[in-house]
């Protein structure tokens, strides 16, 4: 088992942080009269309860949003305490 590093951690929460913070917008931003009402009868049982579980109204996209931005800052908390360990490791400042 590979133990990833703290930096390489920091940024792959911060690429996360990201793609939530993008689909959490983008869903405040498209109103529900514009998302399909109803379904196309080519699609299955399992596609349609999906998208019956990943619909969200405007207040739980804000609140996903939120999280998303919180993630980002505790990311680059974690980004930077990574840099000032190896920079007091080898006694240089990164």
């Amino acid at each position: 088992m590979q133990v990833q590093s703290a930096y390489a951690s920091g940024m792959q929460g911060l690429q996360s942080a990201q793609q939530g913070l993008a689909q959490a917008t983008t869903s405040v931003a498209i109103p529900d009269q514009q998302k399909p009402a109803v379904p196309t009868s080519t699609q299955d049982t399992v596609t349609l309860s999906s998208q019956a579980v990943t619909a969200n109204d405007q207040t739980s996209a804000l609140i996903s949003a939120t999280e998303s931005v919180n993630q980002g800052q505790a990311s680059a908390k974690v980004i930077e305490a990574a840099s000032e360990t190896i920079g007091s490791l080898i006694d240089i400042e990164v």
